[in-house]
């Protein structure tokens, strides 16, 4: 009788202590105790993890997460193309984090890990992310990181002078060519910061741009990263663009691209580069 009463005691303490989180694709998974061994194959959640000070438990990475520089000596596990699940299986995590793109959740779960996709796109969702990983990992404040963001974006703005507010910008985050919009958060910081942006709303947060786009809405200012800035003024019409005969382009290095392509933690600092682009520009 005693031992039976010692193991409900046990299963009613292990079912308080266990949380059910559901992530963006409407999966619900059952966390009985904080995970100690953790998986990231999204660079944004990498850097989440390693901010609510959980560094020390991530057991592997996508080739893509470079920061904080400890990260950079686990297993790499591939990207989303080649994402190596039986070294995943080998390392054993309590928990999988990966991107709702990813095409290797439903392998993951049928080799009996714990999957969880998240993927965040804009500041609510940074916002939200934020909690959700707080509460996988039993942080109890995880939004002191994100009241952390918000006052650094503030300051940010601050920083940005009249004469430079309502600039029309178009920020080309990847060649082919793909732009943030309006409903991106990188479209976010840009509105946060006072600046305008030629793609409009209804095209979505990262739409392919057809170039004669960019030419008819003539942008007074182009951000866009060193890889995909080579031969800008060659492209067909852009030479007739206000920001390349003015030479108002900000091109930003491979590190300041990784800050400002992530949703999380270091999104201040990326607002701390566009305010700069658009003081000096």
């Amino acid at each position: 009788m005693r031992a039976l009463l010692l193991l409900m005691l046990l299963a009613t303490a292990l079912s308080a202590s266990a949380v059910s989180i559901k992530d963006d694709l409407g999966h619900t998974t059952v966390i009985t105790a904080p995970p100690q061994r953790i998986v990231s194959l999204l660079p944004s959640l990498t850097e989440t993890v390693c901010e609510l000070g959980a560094c020390g438990r991530l057991v592997g990475v996508d080739r893509y997460s470079n920061f904080p520089a400890s990260v950079s000596a686990l297993p790499k596990l591939g990207g989303l193309d080649d994402t190596n699940v039986e070294l995943i299986a080998a390392l054993k995590p309590d928990v999988v984090l990966l991107a709702t793109s990813s095409r290797v959740a439903e392998r993951l779960r049928a080799l009996g890990l714990k999957v969880i996709a998240l993927e965040p796109r804009s500041y609510r969702d940074v916002q939200r992310v934020l909690g959700t990983v707080g509460q996988l990992l039993g942080v109890p404040d995880a939004q002191r990181v994100w009241r952390h963001i918000e006052a650094g974006v503030a300051a940010a703005a601050s920083s940005v002078p009249p004469s430079a507010r309502g600039v029309r910008v178009y920020y080309e985050v990847a060649s082919g060519i793909w732009a943030a919009g309006t409903a991106s958060f990188m479209g976010e910081t840009l509105t946060r910061l006072g600046a305008g942006n030629i793609i409009p709303p209804e095209l979505g947060p990262f739409p392919k741009i057809n170039p004669e786009f960019v030419v008819k809405a003539n942008p007074a200012l182009i951000m866009i990263g060193e890889r995909g800035s080579e031969g800008l003024a060659q492209r067909p019409g852009w030479d007739r663009i206000d920001a390349i005969r003015r030479g108002r382009i900000c091109i930003f290095k491979a590190e300041e691209g990784d800050i400002l392509a992530r949703p999380g933690p270091r999104m201040a600092e990326a607002a701390q580069i566009m305010a700069k682009c658009l003081r000096e520009k």
